[in-house]
């Protein structure tokens, strides 16, 4: 969270789609410029891809897309695994129980969110709607950061905390 909160304006990261060795140098070299973050395999560009692998200076390996940025690692705090569908309402309050806790670090970082809530409320988009047990957002310039809990059920039998950053016209 903290290598996300460094970044003070994310409009120069974000960029056109594209595969291709000039996409690719391309999205690292403006990820490099914004952020000081270094490509974690700098002279083996796959050019069939369009996202990198670029590391920040705490070490953590960041995959970059034109539109969005992910930890390698996205789920942090609690996690569950091979949850059972008699175990999801267990999974549930797993998730609800820690919610707070990871809240109150990500508001250490970066600051009040401008929305907190269930991730099935009609204001989040519906590409996230239901995806979602708990989500938090914050604005930023160019970017929205999400923090959210997954919601277990019987299409995903994983449970846990993730965060991720995308591009924003809002911010």
């Amino acid at each position: 969270m903290t290598d996300l909160a460094e970044v003070s304006d994310w409009r120069s990261i974000w960029g056109p789609p594209g595969t291709g060795l000039d996409a690719i140098r391309a999205l690292v070299s403006r990820v490099t410029a914004a952020t000081g973050w270094r490509p974690w395999a700098p002279g083996n560009i796959d050019p069939n891809r369009y996202t990198w692998g670029l590391v920040t200076p705490r070490e953590t390996v960041m995959l970059v897309l034109p539109d969005a940025v992910l930890p390698e690692s996205p789920r942090g705090g609690w996690s569950a695994y091979e949850i059972a569908p008699a175990e999801v309402g267990e999974a549930e309050e797993g998730l609800d129980d820690h919610w707070p806790e990871q809240l109150l670090l990500a508001r250490r970082h970066w600051g009040a969110p401008v929305y907190v809530g269930p991730g099935d409320d009609p204001r989040v988009p519906p590409e996230w709607r239901g995806r979602r047990r708990h989500l938090a957002v914050w604005l930023k310039p160019g970017a929205e950061f999400h923090l959210y809990a997954t919601q277990p059920g019987p299409e995903d039998a994983q449970a846990g905390f993730g965060y991720s950053v995308y591009a924003s016209e809002v911010a």
